[in-house]
């Protein structure tokens, strides 16, 4: 099964609570309250649910729609406009950079680390992964798995060493090696914020004072089989450190579709990542209208302007889709 079609089979069952929204055929206070519903319940959060229902709201009245399925596209434009990646936000890949990988325990960071360096690899990088994660048991070695599946060098202490000490050698050996890319595994205990912050502070300013060439990204790892929890995680990381993007894993059955769109569009932190298995590919950018074609999978998309004709003229040609006057 290609990427793809895990992300539409771990999709399926928010994409088919959507559709259910859409099986009746009038327009009215009911259908907006079972959209609302829905779109909660797939974990989209209020904030992004109410730009839907103000925009669904807008443009059924404004081209004048009586049937409920007319209003399917208009949810689906709705969602793409608030969720959106450029292609600049990938810059990083293709410069010496070191790579923060943050986020709770738990949710995925350590298969993560492995997935990019294994793909990073493949495409010429010369790749290093530090084992920054020196506090949970057990970290260190399993890191040292997936680098070692990667094919790509680790660096690391003993358990219980100074994070900052981790990233001191691993710096080190990344100017030595010539390193393309250092990724950086980092502990992921929430419980007290001044400690992770100043953790993490101590450790971009080792990275400052003795690699200031470098470009320096933050990435939160989320399970998306979290729903709203996952949301919550990324607001409280990003009020003790900046992030740069998101990589969201777990896309592969139990996960609310709606997630993605939530974090997107409430935290304007770009999602850049997202995982749908275990398997080394099973890790890949994200692309938002591959993952809106996936949400709404049974749906034909259409855009405002093919909506527009369709009222205006009563039937459409299948050209109409691609040759609008």
């Amino acid at each position: 099964m290609g990427f793809f079609q895990k992300l539409k089979e771990g999709l399926k069952k928010t994409s088919q609570s959507i559709a259910n929204v859409f099986k009746v055929s009038e327009i009215d206070d009911d259908f907006y309250d079972n959209l609302e519903e829905t779109l909660i319940e797939a974990d989209m959060g209020y904030e992004t649910t109410e730009k839907v229902l103000d925009y669904v709201k807008a443009k059924v009245k404004e081209l004048h729609l009586k049937d409920a399925h007319e209003c399917k596209e208009l949810v689906i434009n709705s969602l793409r406009d608030q969720m959106s990646v450029d292609q600049s936000a990938y810059d990083f890949e293709d410069k010496k950079s070191v790579i923060f990988i943050i986020g709770v325990n738990g949710v995925g960071k350590t298969t993560s680390i492995g997935k990019l360096a294994a793909q990073y690899k493949r495409r010429g990088k010369n790749v290093l992964i530090a084992a920054a994660d020196t506090f949970r048991a057990g970290a260190i070695d399993q890191l040292g798995t997936w680098a070692d599946r990667a094919g790509v060098e680790m660096i690391s202490q003993h358990e219980g060493s100074d994070p900052s000490s981790v990233v001191y050698d691993a710096v080190s050996a990344a100017k030595a090696r010539k390193a393309d890319i250092l990724l950086i595994d980092t502990a992921g205990r929430l419980h007290n914020k001044k400690n992770l912050m100043d953790e993490l502070a101590k450790m971009r300013r080792v990275i400052g004072r003795e690699y200031p060439e470098a470009n320096v990204e933050s990435l939160i790892v989320l399970d998306g089989s979290t729903g709203q929890n996952a949301l919550e995680q990324a607001r409280q990381f990003s009020n003790v450190t900046e992030i740069n993007g998101i990589i969201i894993t777990k896309l592969d059955g139990t996960a609310k579709g709606g997630i993605a769109v939530a974090i997107e569009s409430e935290l304007s932190v770009p999602v850049k990542y997202i995982g749908v298995g275990e398997k080394i590919d099973d890790l890949q950018r994200f692309d938002p209208s591959q993952y809106i074609t996936a949400l709404f999978s049974d749906f034909n998309i259409k855009s405002d302007t093919d909506i527009m004709v369709d009222n205006e003229i009563g039937e459409e040609k299948d050209d109409d889709l691609f040759d609008i006057e």
